[in-house]
C-alpha cells in the first residue's frame, strides 16, 4: 500500500511557474515509477511527466521543455516543476505510483492538486 499526498497547486498567470509535490507514505526507491497526470474538465486524464525507479523520464509532447519531474528519495516525495505555464495546463494533477511484484502491479493514487493558469 502507498498513500500519496499532493500539494503545492494553485492560481498563476500565464508565463509564470508553480511546483507541486507529490509526498509517499513509504519508500519510494523500490516503487516501479512514479508521475503526474492531469485532467481537464470534460477531458480524459493524461500523463504528464513519469520517472521510473532507475531515474529515467518521460514527458508528454505537450510539456517537453516547460516541466521537469524529478524525485527526493530521502523524502520519498516527487516533484513537477513547472514554468511557462499556459493556460491550457489549467487541470487537476493527480500523483500516481504504480508497484510492481512478481506477478502484477498495480497503480496508487493521491486525492489531487488544483492547478489554474490565468490568461
Amino acid at each position: 500500500q502507498v498513500q500519496l499526498v499532493e500539494s503545492g497547486g494553485g492560481l498563476v498567470q500565464a508565463g509564470g511557474s508553480l511546483r507541486v509535490s507529490c509526498a509517499a507514505s513509504r519508500s519510494i526507491f523500490s516503487i516501479n515509477s512514479m508521475g503526474w497526470y492531469r485532467q481537464a474538465p470534460g477531458k480524459q486524464r493524461e500523463l504528464v511527466a513519469l520517472i521510473t525507479s532507475g531515474a529515467g523520464t518521460n514527458y508528454a509532447d505537450s510539456v517537453k521543455g516547460r516541466f521537469t519531474i524529478s524525485r527526493d528519495i530521502a523524502k520519498d516525495t516527487v516533484y513537477l516543476q513547472m514554468n511557462s505555464l499556459k493556460p491550457e495546463d489549467t487541470a487537476v494533477y493527480y500523483c500516481n505510483a504504480q508497484s510492481c511484484s512478481v506477478t502484477a502491479c498495480r497503480d496508487y493514487w493521491g486525492q489531487g492538486t488544483q492547478v489554474t493558469v490565468s490568461s
